[in-house]
């Protein structure tokens, strides 16, 4: 894709120079661990009486995927600024990571919504059970009968000593 690639990042900070102050943790998608730093001192400013002046963030980790080599449902619950106001969705994914249902989440959103990525804020990501599916679009894939045309085959020789530079025929694509 052309855009960076979305990172998953678990950010703990607290208020400066108060030993007993509440430490907060927050999990935050973005570009780089400075982004993610960023968005976790807006994020923290809007909800409590802490801002980056007068706050220090103790850790920063990226989160990993334990599992990529199968493929998860995910539900997304978003907020987003349009132009006419602020909106709340649910939309689901299929991807083999969060961070790559996050990523087709901000393409579907800047394509049908015109949404940009800092108009949008991503409150919860989880996988969701079969079960739990409602959207459609994600619905269809969910049957282990599922099966896909391969419209454009070309026969291939066996070995090299089969392949020719003309042939006589044209080969059927198309079986």
């Amino acid at each position: 894709t052309i855009s960076m690639a979305v990172h998953l990042y678990e950010i703990c900070g607290r208020k400066r120079n108060d030993n007993k102050a509440k430490i907060y943790r927050m999990k935050v998608f973005a570009a780089n661990s400075v982004v993610a730093r960023s968005r976790f001192w807006y994020y923290l400013s809007l909800m409590k009486k802490v801002k980056r002046q007068n706050g220090e963030i103790i850790s920063v980790r990226e989160i990993y995927e334990k599992n990529v080599n199968h493929v998860k449902n995910f539900g997304m619950w978003i907020r987003y600024d349009s132009r006419s106001g602020t909106h709340n969705m649910y939309k689901e994914y299929r991807d083999t990571s969060v961070n790559g249902a996050v990523q087709k989440m901000y393409a579907e959103m800047a394509s049908r919504h015109r949404a940009r990525k800092s108009a949008l804020q991503i409150v919860k990501a989880q996988v969701v059970p079969v079960a739990d599916m409602v959207r459609d679009n994600t619905c269809a894939f969910l049957s282990n009968t599922i099966a896909f045309r391969l419209p454009h085959r070309i026969p291939r020789p066996e070995s090299r000593e089969f392949r020719k530079t003309f042939k006589a025929r044209r080969p059927c694509q198309f079986f």
